[in-house]
């Protein structure tokens, strides 16, 4: 029997590996195994070290629920999601709208609401519109998208964080030219939940935690794939300093004001158009995914 040490461990364990049948998955596990070994020794990981951060990701997920995710939150404040994102947008050879983090406050089946109508019903009197396109990647339309659109509330908090109706999102559908437009309010920057361990963890760090103004969007139709951004706005103090690293200078934008493009003149407005890809151009193998679809 081969005695292990710090190094040849690793090779045992990718041996023990290597009649794993799915390609991508030995691909990946295999890369992980290689690369958390070699931490380990670079940093001399102690054992209490280990089953402290064991403990972390433990807290990590009893913190997280369906309608927050502590582990998203995780990978975005580490800059993994902002990696992945990258590297997606940069593979095929068309670019569609540079995504952005999906954020931990996302609700599946957000209510459907017609072109013209309030995320938020009881009203407010910094209303602005948000307006714009969809298209394909040779600028044709594409009608009936599915726009998916969630935000904070005046005072920087989601509505799963106050209460368990939902308001602030919604779902749209493009009209034949592609279109969509809707009323919503000023979005406000504000901090990420730090009531948890991620939480902890910036404290530990010295970082301050907060997020730019900014309204989330996941846009999609069937055959394309589909893309999860955000708008930034550029005024905000944090524009430079992102938590979770998802701004980017393409996403940002200004609150016009008159907005004589708008579909809605009488409102301040933010336009931002979304280019979606088809799953060939995406690189994608079968069907695109429509996750707004469902």
């Amino acid at each position: 029997m081969l005695e292990l040490d710090q190094f040849t461990i690793t090779e045992v364990a990718l041996d023990q590996m290597a009649a794993t049948k799915d390609r991508r998955l030995h691909e990946i596990m295999g890369a992980a195994v290689r690369h958390l070994h070699e931490f380990a020794r670079e940093v001399d990981l102690k054992p209490h070290e280990l089953f402290e951060g064991l403990r972390f990701l433990t807290e990590v997920g009893h913190k997280s629920t369906p309608h927050r995710q502590e582990f998203i939150l995780l990978s975005e404040v580490l800059g993994l999601e902002t990696v992945v994102n990258i590297l997606n947008d940069l593979r095929p050879k068309e670019r569609p709208t540079r995504s952005s983090i999906l954020g931990p406050f996302y609700v599946a089946n957000a209510p459907e609401l017609e072109l013209g109508k309030s995320l938020s019903p009881s009203g407010n009197h910094q209303e602005i519109a948000l307006y714009g396109r969809v298209t394909d990647s040779a600028g044709r339309p594409i009608g009936n998208a599915v726009v998916e659109v969630w935000q904070t509330d005046e005072e920087g908090l989601y509505d799963v964080q106050r209460h368990d109706e939902l308001d602030l999102r919604g779902r749209f559908h493009t009209d034949a030219e592609g279109r969509y437009y809707l009323r919503s309010i000023r979005p406000l920057g504000y901090s990420i939940p730090m009531d948890g361990p991620v939480g902890d963890l910036i404290r530990a760090q010295g970082r301050h935690g907060m997020r730019p103004a900014h309204v989330h969007f996941l846009v999609g139709a069937p055959g394309f794939k589909d893309v999860t951004t955000a708008f930034y706005l550029r005024n905000d103090i944090y524009i430079d300093s992102d938590t979770v690293f998802g701004v980017t200078e393409s996403l940002i934008r200004e609150i016009e004001d008159p907005d004589p493009s708008s579909p809605l003149p009488d409102l301040p407005g933010v336009n931002f158009d979304f280019t979606l890809l088809t799953a060939n151009q995406a690189g994608e193998r079968g069907q695109a995914e429509v996750v707004v679809g469902r």
